[in-house]
């Protein structure tokens, strides 16, 4: 068993997207205010099965470590399927997505042991004012939540509810206390951020409003966008990717299949020929764009012909930061019920993905070789180029700090680097 030692702070322990990273930060402020200290959180995700089974691992691990302490689960997997984390003894209290962004939710005071509502009333996304990023040396602002689009193997819709923005005043008041707090970077988080404005007055577009947030706080360094859909890029998005610096040539699309059928299938919003389409007039814009990519193995249906148009369209594009998912049956979705590929078959075709994508990165790599880039310092002596490429360097830098680096040689997975002489 672990210390009785209470907890001095709380816990948080994060599974998943760029949002519940975000959000985690925002759960811990509101305990921390509530005076719930001697706890620990288990922010979990609900986008595999396979992430829902690490997070009932670590609940099982953190009571272990600490028996005394309060056990708060949380998140998608939480708000989809709040009765396999009620049948844990481990476990004292689950808040849905909803309450979890609410203060009054984290008192000592309650006794609801399960408070879990229907997301799919939610009609607002708070604009939570977060101080800084434990650990972290960018942050994180959260634009949007939720998602319109009933994607055939996916389940986040049921545990983040509809799309909604967060306005752009909040946005901008997030952005000027962080910057004050020393962050240069920062990446826009939601779960359908091309869907941004819809249903806001006046629907601002992504693109305006990354302007407009730009413009009103010029103290941002570098500004990074999650997942994008490649047939939902607005005009001033793409004015912005040519010509603003401060939007970094790092561009992350939600893929998630090369082939139009099994697009069809997935119910995705664009088609093969959209990615080659996107791709080709972002370099041309931006021709030193780098791209990453979402993208499912295995999908129902999925035959090997179908599964080389995704492998070739990866080498194609050159896409060099992937994020594949063995397909993973979520129950309740039409996927599910669609005739299912063979576990094997799902492994070995995300690994044949994987390593298209690593082949992509190692030549990407080679390229910056002999280049000075700047960096942001993501630990002493580790970072992040404008391209998110992976460095290490020979001496101590402070976290936070966007500094020049010499590149000396890859492994083809990271950079080396020394200082500027």
């Amino acid at each position: 068993m672990g210390e009785n030692k209470p907890l001095k702070s709380p816990e948080i322990i994060t599974f998943g997207c760029r949002l519940n990273t975000y959000e985690s930060e925002v759960m811990r402020g509101h305990a921390i205010a509530s005076g719930l200290t001697d706890a620990v959180i288990v922010n979990t995700c609900a986008v595999t099965n396979e992430a829902e089974r690490q997070a009932r691992q670590a609940i099982r691990k953190a009571r272990r470590d600490h028996p005394n302490s309060e056990i708060v689960v949380t998140g998608c997997a939480a708000q989809t399927n709040p009765e396999q984390f009620s049948k844990m003894p481990e476990v004292d209290r689950i808040l849905g997505n909803l309450e979890k962004l609410e203060r009054e939710a984290f008192g000592l005071e309650k006794t609801e042991r399960v408070q879990v509502n229907d997301i799919m009333s939610a009609e607002e996304t708070a604009g939570h004012l977060i101080e800084g990023f434990e650990g972290r040396a960018r942050a994180f602002l959260q634009i949007q939540n939720g998602c319109n689009h009933r994607c055939t193997f996916c389940i986040i819709p049921y545990g983040r509810g509809n799309s909604r923005s967060v306005p752009l005043g909040a946005i901008v008041e997030q952005a000027r206390t962080l910057t004050l707090n020393g962050y240069k970077e920062f990446v826009l988080t939601g779960v359908d951020i091309t869907a941004y404005g819809e249903d806001l007055p006046g629907t601002p577009t992504l693109g305006q409003m990354c302007r407009r947030l730009l413009a009103a706080v010029p103290e941002i360094q570098r500004l990074r966008l999650s997942s994008l859909d490649p047939v939902e890029v607005d005009e001033d998005l793409w004015r912005l990717i040519e010509h603003e610096p401060r939007l970094m040539p790092h561009l992350h699309i939600s893929l998630q299949a090369g082939d139009d059928m099994i697009l069809k299938r997935m119910k995705r919003r664009h088609l093969r020929a959209d990615v080659y389409e996107f791709v080709e007039k972002a370099r041309r814009l931006r021709p030193d764009v780098v791209f990453g990519a979402d993208i499912i193995a295995g999908f129902p249906t999925e035959t090997d012909e179908m599964a080389l148009n995704s492998l070739n369209l990866i080498k194609d594009c050159n896409i060099a930061y992937m994020h594949v998912f063995p397909y993973s049956a979520r129950p309740g979705t039409p996927a599910a019920k669609m005739p299912q590929v063979p576990g094997n078959l799902r492994k070995d075709r995300a690994a044949e993905l994987r390593a298209a994508g690593d082949d992509n990165l190692s030549a990407f790599l080679d390229t910056l070789v002999g280049t000075e880039q700047s960096v942001l310092v993501e630990n002493e002596n580790t970072g992040r180029t404008a391209h998110y490429a992976p460095v290490s360097f020979d001496f101590k830098a402070c976290p936070g700090d966007i500094i020049k680096v010499a590149i000396r040689k890859t492994d083809g997975k990271k950079l080396s680097a020394s200082a500027v002489s």
